[in-house]
């Protein structure tokens, strides 16, 4: 069984649900934070291209990398579709390699909580650390903990063209106060007229972290200018009431 893998089934509802174009304020964030920067950009956790293809657009040198190929085709289909061209790399954030020092690394939209153990996390954080030259800097999204432990498992439906419907039915397995990982099972099926076509199973992990725990763990690991916004507003603390928090540190 699989684990934050995004197959077939979850690939094509992640590229239903949040499509090219999309923009939860994170997009215009990020250009924003980019703006007059020539040097190459990595987005780990690329999916189908969501934020990618927009920074692509904006003329910035950006590349990716996804452990999942079914988002990876789903990104190159999107790069073909408007002419453009980049490097994708079907990798993850333990094995990727950056081809050149790195200006920036964006992760976005909590990709970074998939890693759902302290361990995973820092030896992430060690890596892009390695992968950025110095003075690059780190540009990395948490979805608050309250976000997260409030998740409210159920299940969703979506159009798949031509005539189908994909379910998504989650149910809860565990939360581990002590890891700060919450579980849960996915169940994807595709139907058609009614027939059930496909079900594929994957479970779904996230790790939260606290804000200064990951200050902490920056710091620790050679990052500094730390700042920390909330709701994509930057330079603004953080509070209980923000969808999103946002970190951005420079390697010293």
């Amino acid at each position: 069984m699989m684990n934050n893998r995004y197959g077939k089934l979850a690939s094509l509802v992640y590229h239903l649900d949040k499509p090219i174009g999309r923009s939860f304020g994170d997009v215009e964030y990020y250009l924003a934070r980019l703006q007059g920067i020539s040097g190459p950009i990595l987005e780990p956790a690329v999916g189908t291209g969501r934020i990618l293809i927009p920074l692509l657009q904006a003329g910035l040198d950006v590349s990716g990398f996804d452990l999942s190929q079914e988002m990876l085709d789903y990104c190159q289909r999107e790069l073909g579709l408007r002419s453009l061209k980049t490097r994708l790399e079907l990798a993850g954030f333990g094995d990727f390699k950056a081809e050149r020092p790195l200006e920036v690394i964006v992760v976005p939209a909590g990709s970074f909580q998939l890693l759902d153990s302290f361990e995973q996390g820092i030896a992430a954080l060690r890596r892009f650390h390695a992968s950025l030259k110095t003075g690059g800097r780190l540009l990395l999204d948490l979805d608050p903990v309250a976000a997260i432990l409030n998740v409210r498992p159920g299940l969703r439906t979506w159009s798949a063209p031509p005539h189908g419907l994909i379910t998504l039915n989650a149910s809860a397995l565990e939360k581990d106060y002590c890891a700060q990982v919450t579980r849960e099972m996915h169940r994807y099926e595709l139907w058609e007229q009614g027939v059930l076509l496909e079900t594929q199973l994957e479970q779904f992990s996230l790790r939260w972290w606290g804000v200064e725990e990951l200050r902490m763990a920056l710091e620790q690991l050679g990052f500094g200018e730390i700042v920390i916004s909330g709701g994509y507003q930057y330079g603004k603390p953080p509070q209980d009431t923000d969808g999103i928090i946002s970190f951005e540190a420079r390697k010293l």
